[in-house]
C-alpha cells in the first residue's frame, strides 16, 4: 500500500477516534464536575471516577466504529489490554490534574477555581488523547497488514505460490 493510502486510512481511523473521544470527553467532563463540584469529591478521586464512567463509551465506540476493521484477538484479551492502557492513561491524567492544581496553588496561595480546574483537566485530556491513540493503534486494536497474512498463507503453500496475487 502506498504512503498516501496509508495516511488516508490513518486519517479516517484518527477522525473516528477523535469523535468517539470527543463524546467520551463530554461524558468525562460532566461526570468530573458532578463528582467534584456537586458531590464534593477530591479532585484526583473525581478524575479517576469520571474517567471510568467515560471508559465504557470509549471501548464500545472504538471497538465497534473507530477500529472496527482491526484484528480481533478475543474479547477478553482485548478488554484486558484496553483496561491496562486506560489504567495507565487515567493515572497519567490524574497525575497531571494533581500537578496542575498543586502548581496553581503554589503560585497563587489558594486552591484553583472551577474554571482553572477545568482548564487543567482539559489539558490533561489533550495529552492523554495522543497517548491513547498511539496505544490503541499499535497495541489494543492492532492491525495485521495483508502482506503478513499473505506471507503466512504462502509459506504454508507447498507449491511456493503466494495466494491472492
Amino acid at each position: 500500500m502506498d504512503r498516501r493510502s496509508r495516511l488516508r486510512r490513518l486519517a479516517g481511523v484518527g477522525t473516528r477516534f477523535l469523535i468517539v473521544g470527543g463524546i467520551s470527553t463530554l461524558i468525562e467532563v460532566g461526570a468530573f464536575n458532578l463528582f467534584v463540584f456537586v458531590f464534593g469529591w477530591d479532585l484526583v478521586v473525581g478524575k479517576i471516577a469520571a474517567s471510568l464512567v467515560a471508559l465504557v463509551n470509549a471501548y464500545i465506540g472504538n471497538r465497534e466504529w473507530a477500529f472496527r476493521g482491526r484484528d480481533r484477538r478475543g474479547r477478553v484479551a482485548e478488554i484486558v489490554l484496553f483496561l491496562a492502557v486506560n489504567l495507565v492513561c487515567t493515572l497519567l491524567g490524574a497525575g497531571i490534574v494533581w500537578l496542575g492544581a498543586e502548581m496553581v496553588q503554589g503560585a497563587t496561595g489558594h486552591s484553583p477555581s472551577l474554571p482553572v480546574v477545568n482548564l487543567i483537566n482539559l489539558g490533561s485530556i489533550a495529552v492523554i488523547v495522543l497517548v491513547r491513540f498511539v496505544l490503541y493503534h499499535y497495541i489494543v486494536f492492532r492491525h495485521t497488514p495483508k502482506d503478513a497474512t499473505a506471507e503466512t498463507a504462502g509459506s504454508d503453500d507447498r507449491s511456493g505460490a503466494v495466494s491472492g496475487d
